[in-house]
């Protein structure tokens, strides 16, 4: 390798066995996340967002660009906003506007299942939105101007690291992506060379949340996974 300044990896090894509880254990933890719709507008502790957020940033990524910037949304007036453009978008996606919707109808048929539709109140109720930017230029610096490398799949990881944290805390989130998404850009004054990748929507699940059934149908083991 080229030469280059170093410090020591510090990863603690375990004895199988435990490495063996530890993601058993993970495993079960997650194996409990759900996306969820209906949300409480109780309050939740500002640290708990910053750390998720501080966990999200230790993503691997592209030369260590860290490609990405989480704009969080706290204000009522900032989230009723987002909710108004990003409503009128999903109007227009299911064709709830009077027009021919843009989504196919093999994709609504799927989304059906689901029970989807434009009206997005979980965007005002809960107490965060965090926007998920890629920046696709910037560098470490964040000049607007350095080649950002690998940025999809850096930003990509760091929403599952959140994600995550934020499970971990005991707090439901999902995960929006009306489309187009630029409105985000202006709405959280960001610049241009930044793209808008999803809405990180977070809170307390309401006393009456539900989950579509349908969700809870997850490819086993042997379907997902390939041993050569």
């Amino acid at each position: 390798m080229q030469e280059h300044d170093t410090v020591p990896y510090a990863l603690k090894t375990l004895p199988d066995q435990e490495s063996i509880e530890r993601a058993r254990a993970l495993r079960d933890t997650l194996q409990q996340r759900r996306t969820c719709r209906y949300f409480s507008d109780a309050d939740v502790p500002r640290e708990v967002i910053e750390a998720a957020i501080e966990a999200a940033g230790t993503a691997p990524n592209g030369a260590n660009h860290q490609p990405w910037h989480f704009a969080v949304i706290a204000s009522p007036e900032k989230k009723r906003a987002i909710r108004e453009a990003a409503e009128a978008e999903e109007r227009r996606f299911y064709g709830e506007d009077g027009d021919n919707p843009k989504a196919s109808e093999e994709w609504l048929g799927a989304l059906k299942e689901l029970g989807t539709d434009a009206d997005k109140p979980f965007l005002e109720t809960a107490p965060y939105l965090i926007v998920v930017f890629a920046q696709r230029k910037g560098g470490i610096e964040e000049d607007g101007k350095t080649q950002n490398y690998y940025v999809s799949e850096s930003v990509g990881i760091a929403c599952g690291m959140l994600i995550t944290c934020l499970h971990e805390a005991g707090l439901a989130t999902l995960t929006h992506t009306p489309s187009p998404m630029g409105f985000l850009r202006e709405a959280c004054e960001r610049p241009e060379w930044e793209k808008p990748l999803m809405i990180v929507v977070v809170g307390r699940p309401s006393e009456d949340a539900t989950v579509p059934a349908h969700a809870l149908n997850k490819k086993p083991l042997s379907q997902i996974a390939s041993w050569l």
